[in-house]
Parts: C-alpha cells; sequence; structure tokens
C-alpha cells in the first residue's frame, strides 16, 4: 500500500524537526556542561570572603548543572526532566547578575608596590609623571618603598626597549616597554594586576574579574632589577626600531592609558587586558594594521612577533637576539660590582645605547 505523499511530507517534516530539537538539546547540553565549569570557578571567586556560602553553593550549583547537562544530551527536558533544567536556567541568570553587579575600585587595601596611581600631565614637549616608583628592592619582601615625581622632555626621546620577564615557563612572559632620554633617564611601563595586601597573583584570577588593573611607571632598578635579581625569573631585553614620531606616540599612548585608569578604574583580564595586549593595543594606534597573532595570548613568543613585525634591531636572526638579549647574568654583575645598572645590562645587546642615567 503506497503511502499518501502528502502523509510522507509531514513525517519527513515530523522526524527532520525531532532530529534538529536533539542535535538543539545536545548543544545546549554541552554547553551547560561547559557554563557549569565556568560558572564554578566564577562563584568560588565571588564567594572567597564567604568560605561557608561557598562551600555550599558551588557544589550546588555543580550537581544542578550536571544533572540539567545530561537531562538535555539524553533529550528529556520535558516533564519532570525538565524542573533541574529550567532551575539551572534560573541559577545562571542569577549568576549573571551578580556578575554583572561586580565593579572595580580604587580604594582597597593595596599592597605597597602598587599602592599609588601614576598620573600624567603633558605640557607641550614636556610630561610630567607623578608616583614614578623607584623601590630598592633586597628581597622580594624586603624593600624601601619610594614614589617621585619625575619630568621627560619628548624631544629628548631617542629610543625604546621590549622587555620580557618569564616567571611560569616558555610560554608565558610579563611584558614592558623601556623609554630612553638623551638626558640618561628611562622609565619603563608596565601594565600590572593592583593586589591588596593579602593577595597574591593568580592567572586563574585574572580571569574572573579578581584584580583591578594598574599601570606603572618605574625606574628599571626597580621594575627590572626586582625581577631579575629579587624574583630570579629570566629577563631578555631587545631595542625596538621605530623612528621618533612613532617613540612619541606610543609614549603618549602610555600617559593617556595611565590617565584612563586613573579616571576609570577596570579589572584586569588574563586573557583581553593584561601587560601584553596592551602593548598591542597601544601600538596599532599608530600602525592599525599590525596583524591578530597566536603570540599575543602566548606572551613569551612576543618578542618574536615584534621581530616578524621588522620592529626590533635588523641584521640579526632572532636567536641572535634573544642570546644577547639575556641580561640576568649582568643584572646581578651590576649588584656585585656597583656599576650603572641600565648600561651594565645593555652590555652586548645589538642596538642598544650607552647612555648614563642621571643621578
Amino acid at each position: 500500500m503506497t503511502m499518501n505523499p502528502y502523509l510522507a511530507g509531514l513525517d519527513l517534516v515530523r522526524r527532520m524537526l525531532g532530529g534538529a530539537r536533539r542535535c538543539a538539546l545536545i548543544l545546549l547540553g554541552l554547553a551547560a556542561s561547559g557554563l557549569t565549569a565556568w560558572g564554578a570557578l566564577a562563584l568560588g571567586y565571588l564567594l572567597q570572603d564567604h568560605p561557608a556560602w561557598r562551600w555550599a553553593v558551588v557544589p550546588a550549583w555543580t550537581v544542578l548543572g550536571f544533572v540539567a547537562a545530561v537531562q538535555l544530551l539524553r533529550s528529556r527536558s520535558r516533564g519532570t526532566g525538565a524542573v533541574p533544567v529550567v532551575l539551572y536556567a534560573c541559577a545562571v541568570l542569577a549568576l549573571l547578575a551578580a556578575w554583572s553587579l561586580q565593579r572595580p575600585s580604587h580604594q582597597r587595601l593595596w599592597a605597597d608596590d602598587v599602592a599609588r596611581l601614576l598620573r600624567a600631565q603633558v605640557h607641550g614637549n614636556r610630561v610630567e609623571l607623578e608616583n614614578v616608583r623607584n623601590f630598592d628592592w633586597r628581597s622580594e619582601t624586603d624593600y624601601t618603598p619610594r614614589w617621585e615625581r619625575r619630568s621627560y622632555d619628548l624631544d629628548r626621546l631617542t629610543g625604546a626597549d621590549l622587555i620580557l620577564s618569564y616567571w611560569m615557563g616558555p610560554q608565558i612572559a610579563h611584558t614592558l616597554v623601556s623609554f630612553e632620554f638623551d638626558d640618561g633617564q628611562r622609565v619603563v611601563f608596565s601594565l600590572e594586576i593592583r593586589k591588596e595586601r593579602h593577595e597574591s597573583f593568580s592567572a586563574i584570577g585574572g580571569f574572573f574579574r579578581q584584580f583591578e588593573q594598574v599601570l606603572v611607571a618605574a625606574d628599571e632598578r626597580d621594575i627590572v632589577r626586582t625581577r631579575s635579581n629579587a624574583r630570579g625569573e629570566d629577563v631578555y631585553l631587545y631595542r625596538m626600531q621605530a623612528d621618533p614620531s612613532q617613540l612619541r606616540q606610543l609614549f603618549l599612548n602610555y600617559v593617556e592609558a595611565a590617565n584612563d585608569i586613573e579616571r576609570s578604574p577596570r579589572f584586569y583580564n588574563t586573557l583581553t587586558s593584561n601587560c601584553t595586549t596592551i602593548v598591542f593595543d597601544l601600538a596599532r594606534l599608530i600602525a592599525p594594521g599590525l596583524p591578530a597573532d597566536y603570540r599575543l595570548l602566548l606572551s613569551g613568543h612576543f618578542a618574536e612577533y615584534v621581530y616578524d613585525q621588522k620592529a626590533l634591531t635588523p641584521g640579526y636572526s632572532y636567536q641572535e637576539l634573544q642570546q644577547a638579549g639575556h641580561i640576568n647574568a649582568r643584572a646581578k654583575q651590576a649588584d656585585a660590582s656597583g656599576q650603572d645598572f641600565s648600561l651594565t645590562i645593555r652590555e652586548g645587546v645589538p642596538g642598544a645605547l650607552a647612555r648614563k642615567a642621571q643621578p
């Protein structure tokens, strides 16, 4: 007996809709699984000051998310099977509401090294920086705080160096930029997490609004030496290639970024708003055609990215620049001999200028 073509068509459509519904539920189930994992971490950080709530809410959230994901993956989101799905949807909305209510602040009990915000004033060619950090670090926990007001003449800006400090393996590095003036002055800019006194850095926490961000301007003996000597990180220095107008604009971009943060606090984000992405974002204001690259995420390879953009000293392979740019031995030598730190760490670095810093 031949089926009516009309009924056969309806049956085909019904089967196709059923298949599409099952696929949609499976995708929702997978999304719920990922959201459950993200939510567990987010709740862990949101409730870190309330341990009793934390140990109750996070497991409940995880169990509810798991049950809802199973119901969706098994296409059982009707009848009683819909109850955990509906409850989970309500929990997601509550979490997103709590997440959106988080606000960054400048009013916290900050760690000493990020206690002050950089402030800048531009008067024609002269830039006045208030709260330039110049700590004397004897160890990571033993130091003499010192904050200074410094003035820089942009007409005397002669160069910039890219500095990478490796603190957790070869893939991840902290990125800094040091500007040099022909009167011997140098100032380093570094976007960092703004830790509270009880906090320590967490790359995972940086995804979950755990930290505010701060733009630090510092003397090289402070911000570079503490990494190479006090912390024992592997530090590399590369001379950057840029014309005077690009150097000037990059410096002013940092100044404006500092003032923006001072006016409006913002969260640090390990992925999208960190020490490497700010360099890229500010450089892109000068050269909009700079391509995005995975090495912006794997910041340990950022210097290689800059090399590929023809922005490091020409005439050398990247490996030669990297080998010559490793400053740790020279940084320790400067401490032992009392030599000028900035001059000593640049010995043998291709393209680096040897101008003594002024007292």
